[in-house]
C-alpha cells in the first residue's frame, strides 16, 4: 500500500494539479485529500487507484528496502524510453544472451 508521503511526492514529480488529477482519476477532492493527509494511510482501494493513475504516468513506487538496507518507501520517475529490463532474481542460464 502506498504512504500518503508517496503519493504526495508522486503528484509532485509528476506536476498535476490537486484538480486535475481528481478529473482524470475520478476521485473526489475530499478522497485525495484524506489519502495525502500527514496522519493517516490511504483508503486501500484508493491507494491502488492512485498507483496505477501514477504508474501510467512513469512513476515507480519503491517499498521499503528496495533501496538497500535501512531504506524507506519511495518513488522515482522513470526515464522516458527506458526499458526496465530484467530483474537479478530473473537471471538464468536459459535467458542468458
Amino acid at each position: 500500500m502506498l504512504t500518503a508521503s508517496q503519493i504526495r511526492a508522486a503528484r509532485a514529480l509528476t506536476g498535476i494539479s490537486k484538480e486535475a488529477l481528481c478529473a482524470a482519476s475520478g476521485l473526489s477532492a475530499v478522497e485525495f485529500d484524506n489519502a495525502e493527509a500527514h496522519d493517516a494511510l490511504p483508503d486501500p482501494t484508493i491507494s491502488e487507484r492512485l498507483r496505477a493513475f501514477f504508474e501510467t504516468r512513469g512513476v515507480i513506487f519503491l517499498a521499503a528496502g528496495d533501496g538497500g538496507s535501512g531504506m524507506g518507501p519511495g518513488v522515482r520517475l522513470k526515464q522516458d524510453g527506458q526499458e526496465e529490463g530484467m530483474r537479478p532474481e530473473d537471471l538464468n542460464a536459459a535467458n542468458d544472451d
